[in-house]
């Protein structure tokens, strides 16, 4: 954020038996965040078996490799404020990049605004990336709130609007790292604030809409919510909106899903390949990080999570629907609106946890 269980695919991708002698490449990922078949021909050309493990939250992972042994080789922390802190922290192995070659097909620029807290790139490379915003089913929205503004954070953090939007249901990811910035942004202040009165005025905008929230759920269980027609708006990650926009077409539900980066700017994220300190198999990990940043691989990792990637070269290989879809790819100008939240400083961050705290309690 992310994203449909693996279940059957990923099991049948996995051989199944392997000698004592073969290698074994440990991966923790997000749910949902990978194409099968890139696991099954990576399998396939190297004879590196693959033990796929899936997270629903960065706090879940930053909780597993803080505690060391963690055992995996492959970790995709978010880059603000996960792989920030994990690089500050000796978390994660420098990468050797003659290892890598398929690193030049990274687009450069992006890379340049994970640098901030990877000082040249030392210590992972860009997977996937995206925006925060909202998902919702305008036809639903506009039946009940017909005046509500679809294009801005409005239609969620303005108390009357949320009122009337309850009636088909609203869900907020439980994401403390993904939601505050945008909310703290709304109500005029720095992304980045640990201020108290900027917390307070937060803390006040979210449990002003408490009352009207369905759920607030882990962020993969709002793509079925949103798919099935449980809930009518979300705030939730691009990349799950758009694929709860997928199934809902598939199921042909009747209804029509779609993601709006809000006019006000929204959240960027990238999430990135790393390989833990402790990794059990390095040598396995680089190859599979070379492996991925093939343009073919990315474009296949895109058109099943529909999340872009970072390598320029795989958008020519994505079907029109995809590769032209705004939602997918934003334009300059949306892009330009957009910001990247920093990671706060300790104290910071455990005043905001007790104002998440607050939010779900609903007071």
């Amino acid at each position: 954020m992310r994203r449909l269980l693996l279940s059957l695919a990923l099991l049948l991708a996995i051989p199944p038996l392997a000698s004592a002698q073969q290698p074994v490449l440990n991966i923790y990922n997000w749910a949902d965040y990978i194409d099968p078949y890139a696991i099954e021909r990576f399998q396939r050309e190297t004879g590196i078996r693959i033990r796929y493990d899936v997270y629903d939250t960065l706090e879940t992972l930053e909780g597993k490799l803080s505690a060391g042994r963690s055992g995996y080789d492959i970790v995709v922390p978010t880059s603000e404020p996960a792989f920030n802190r994990l690089v500050r922290a000796g978390a994660l192995r420098p990468l050797d990049m003659a290892r890598i070659p398929n690193a030049s097909n990274l687009d450069a620029a992006m890379m340049a605004r994970v640098a901030g807290v990877d000082p040249g790139n030392r210590h992972g490379v860009i997977y996937l990336w995206g925006t925060t915003g909202l998902g919702m089913n305008a036809a639903r929205i506009r039946e009940v709130a017909p005046d509500a503004p679809l294009d801005s954070l409005q239609l969620l953090l303005n108390p009357e609007h949320a009122r009337r939007v309850a009636r088909c249901g609203i869900a907020v990811m439980d994401s403390a790292i993904d939601v505050l910035p945008s909310v703290l942004r709304h109500v005029g202040a720095d992304p980045d604030s640990t201020a108290q009165a900027d917390l307070d005025r937060a803390q006040a905008a979210l449990l002003a809409i408490r009352p009207f929230l369905r759920s607030i759920p882990s962020p993969p269980a709002i793509i079925d919510a949103l798919a099935q027609g449980e809930i009518c708006l979300a705030f939730s990650y691009s990349g799950d909106v758009i694929q709860a926009a997928a199934r809902a077409r598939e199921a042909r539900r009747g209804h029509e899903v779609t993601y709006v980066m809000p006019a006000e700017g929204a959240q960027l994220s990238f999430d990135m390949l790393a390989i833990p300190a402790d990794a059990p198999n390095p040598d396995a990990a680089h190859a599979f990080i070379n492996f991925m940043l093939q343009p073919e691989v990315m474009a296949g990792v895109t058109r099943q999570t529909r999340y872009p990637n970072a390598v320029p070269a795989s958008r020519a290989l994505l079907p029109p629907e995809i590769r032209n879809d705004a939602s997918i790819f934003p334009d300059a100008g949306a892009l330009s609106r957009g910001f990247v939240a920093g990671t706060p400083a300790q104290a910071g961050e455990r005043a905001r946890a007790r104002l998440w705290a607050r939010f779900k309690a609903g007071r």
